[in-house]
């Protein structure tokens, strides 16, 4: 849950600062945060789900 919680976090501020910044247009972040509800909904979301759980498991590991 603390995964989940703060990837929508940093995404939002992704989103809030490309809307801002970069040029992306809301409608644009619109239509992706609309794919994102229809993709948790699809047979694709374990996958995803999986995926960005190694990802931040890999990031995670990471030392510096």
């Amino acid at each position: 849950m603390t995964v989940s919680i703060s990837a929508v976090v940093l995404l939002s501020v992704l989103a809030l600062l490309l809307v801002r910044m970069a040029g992306l247009k809301v409608g644009h972040a619109i239509v992706c945060v609309l794919l994102g509800f229809y993709l948790a909904s699809s047979s694709i979301a374990p996958t995803i789900s999986e995926a960005a759980t190694s990802v931040s498991r890999m990031i995670g590991g990471i030392s510096f």
